[in-house]
């Protein structure tokens, strides 16, 4: 069924320039933590949720249309890839994030790791140059092959995908259509980071019906820049563990 679906994504037209003016955002009031504290932040949390010793295969998607030229220059995204990276060092036992950069389609890949990280995002983002529009099923289309071909899944190992954006989709049927057969077809939970105000459409992912089981959830960081590593972590995990009881024996659609 998903390879139906797939097969009706079509390439889109040019995107649109980014707006003329951005205004850049305050600084952050908090300090950012070491990799380090981030890894025994993330443990907490997952010991909070009943998900301590879980294994789990985790995968960073970034959105780069227009809208977040400001988060990429003040470093937030690179920040939360941090974030993802000391999670994953609880979950995860290659040592490294795969990143998925999208727009109006995949802009980019790259990884994190203990090793490499430090300024990797901003340099990334900074050589793919333009930005696009806000199209959603590129990078779950790409996520989901590259899970499909990972050594974690054929052992077995779930998927984690952390998937950021700061704006509604422009392509909200597919999107929806994806996400559905997923809760059928794919061993993915979906953590959806809203930045901003204009994430309406995350939390109707969230709460989705016609799913055989709630593989998503929505975080809403409002501003991004102020929210605490606890907070982050806790809205992440916090339906992870409900979607992996659920995926080991679900049978009936939610409505």
């Amino acid at each position: 069924m998903l390879k139906k679906i797939l097969s009706r994504i079509q390439p889109t037209a040019a995107a649109a320039p980014a707006p003329a003016t951005i205004t850049p955002p305050a600084p952050a009031t908090g300090a950012r933590s070491s990799v380090a504290d981030l890894t025994k932040k993330a443990a907490v949390s997952l010991t909070k949720h009943g998900l301590s010793g879980q294994r789990a295969a985790v995968y960073l998607v970034l959105d780069r249309s227009g809208s977040m030229r400001p988060y990429y220059k003040d470093g937030t995204v690179q920040y939360l890839a941090e974030q993802v990276l000391g999670l994953s060092r609880n979950l995860d036992d290659d040592g490294t994030v795969p990143v998925v950069f999208f727009s109006t389609e995949i802009d980019g890949t790259t990884e994190v790791s203990v090793a490499a990280y430090a300024g990797r995002i901003q340099a990334e983002h900074e050589a793919l140059g333009h930005m696009g529009l806000t199209f959603y099923d590129r990078a779950m289309e790409y996520v989901i092959k590259l899970h499909r071909a990972s050594r974690a899944a054929a052992s077995g190992i779930p998927a984690l995908v952390v998937f950021q954006s700061d704006g509604n989709p422009d392509n909200r049927p597919l999107t929806e259509d994806i996400l559905r057969t997923a809760s059928e077809e794919e061993d993915i939970f979906w953590a959806f980071v809203g930045y901003g105000p204009n994430v309406s459409f995350l939390t109707k992912l969230d709460e989705l019906s016609g799913r055989r089981v709630d593989n998503a959830s929505h975080f809403h960081a409002l501003d991004p820049r102020n929210v605490a590593d606890e907070e982050l972590y806790d809205g992440i995990t916090g339906q992870f563990k409900t979607w992996l009881e659920a995926t080991r024996g679900a049978a009936t659609p939610q409505h």
